[in-house]
């Protein structure tokens, strides 16, 4: 009998000592790394379509070609992962095929929220083991009967937006050799007879894809066009031409990107600063009627956009005499980085526009007050080092995330800041 009792007993120990043991971790937090195993059921991918990782971890770069998945002997696909960096934000991910026009969906295909990672019990493994995390792909976004009839992704497609776009092609860049267009919005009156003479100040946009209409696999646009013509209300003489810069693709992360920060992208910001400066601005300056000086020209995007639309101003205020910033990509490197880069203070722009939300980073509440400090903490750093009489403005919206929805939402404010205008 009290052999039987100490062999329960010994049970019970032992489960209780197996639960005390868990060692619930984030899989971003090994050192070793991890893999992320993914089995594609729609059965689109293959050798000349292959599957890649876009992610908070590479700027959501859809085909960085170091976030390729290889095949495996299995018919599955895979990625070997490390943080890139001390502190790495939990990683945020979708699967596509190369580009965002090619995202994955749901079954249905629906769109889907960004996929997380699970805690796993690290007790498990043995020591500098990779855990091994599988994920389905039920389909992708050119699956569905609209992808199929209209190819969006073609760059002559015609362009859905108020008023008149005209496109007008560019080469070169932080990707040396690509050939783009750029989309030139006019202002209502542009083509008026009346007004043949009158010339307009600029506003140049990064990631210019998807401020006149919504780019495949982004959750909305910017809606600049449907802005400015209803805050214009008529010929203003002072509305502006708007210069949507389109991305690079694959090259959008590394010509955004002013220094090193970013594991091993190559940071080509300078480059594309030059490339806007000597290619873009002297083909719309010889095309459309515009006012040349400083006060009269703007620079403005989002995320990794809104990082090199500061960079070039801060490079050449003598050029960029607005910029507006949306949700800056600050994620990377620490404060001192940022004051090393915009130290020595020369001249700042005469108006800067900040803007932020809350829930930039979804429902990680830490990395979503992080990303509103480090915003924070570039406009004190801007008055800290002595910019004399910039007027600033700091946004932050609590309740708004990391997309086109929010930025279109502030976009009126932030307009009407830069060009002086008020709400008709």
């Amino acid at each position: 009998m009290i052999l039987r009792t100490w062999s329960l007993a010994a049970v019970v120990l032992t489960a209780f000592i197996g639960r005390v043991a868990a060692q619930p971790v984030a899989p971003e937090s090994l050192s070793q790394g991890f893999i992320i195993i993914v089995q594609d059921k729609s059965g689109q991918s293959k050798a000349e379509s292959p599957l890649y990782l876009a992610s908070n971890w590479n700027g959501w770069s859809p085909g960085d070609a170091a976030s390729k998945l290889t095949t495996r002997s299995d018919m599955r696909w895979q990625i070997i992962l490390k943080p890139p960096a001390k502190d790495a934000p939990p990683l945020e991910f979708k699967i596509t095929r190369g580009s965002w026009e090619q995202c994955e969906v749901a079954g249905d295909l629906a769109d889907i929220p960004n996929r997380t990672l699970a805690k796993i019990d690290a007790s498990k493994l043995t020591p500098n083991e990779q855990p091994r995390i599988e994920i389905v792909v039920e389909k992708f976004s050119d699956q569905r009967p609209e992808a199929q009839a209209k190819k969006s992704s073609d760059p002559y497609h015609t362009i859905n937006a108020t008023g008149t776009v005209r496109r007008l092609t560019v080469v070169g860049g932080g990707v040396p050799g690509l050939v783009r267009d750029c989309l030139v919005w006019l202002p209502p009156g542009y083509d008026d007879p009346k007004f043949a003479t009158r010339r307009y100040p600029v506003l140049y946009m990064q990631d210019g894809q998807n401020i006149f209409e919504q780019a495949p696999g982004t959750p909305g646009e910017w809606q600049i066009d449907e802005t400015i013509t209803r805050m214009s209300a008529g010929n203003r003489y002072d509305t502006p031409i708007v210069v949507g810069v389109p991305h690079a693709g694959p090259g959008r992360i590394s010509e955004y990107l002013p220094v090193k920060g970013l594991g091993q992208v190559q940071p080509r910001g300078d480059a594309y600063v030059e490339f806007l400066i000597n290619e873009v601005m002297p083909r719309v300056n010889r095309t459309f009627r515009t006012k040349l000086r400083p006060e009269n020209t703007a620079i403005g995007g989002s995320s990794m956009g809104g990082l090199i639309s500061l960079y070039a101003a801060y490079k050449r205020p003598d050029i960029f005499g607005k910029v507006l910033a949306e949700s800056p990509s600050l994620g990377f490197g620490d404060r001192q980085l940022w004051k090393d880069i915009f130290t020595p203070m020369r001249a700042w722009p005469g108006k800067i526009y900040l803007g932020v939300g809350g829930q930039e980073a979804g429902k990680n509440e830490a990395a979503n007050t992080a990303y509103v400090n480090a915003v924070k903490a570039l406009d004190a750093e801007f008055i800290a080092l002595g910019a004399s009489g910039p007027l600033h403005k700091l946004v932050v919206d609590p309740k708004a995330g990391h997309d086109e929805t929010a930025w279109a939402q502030r976009f009126p404010a932030a307009f009407q800041f830069l060009f002086d205008f008020d709400a008709q």
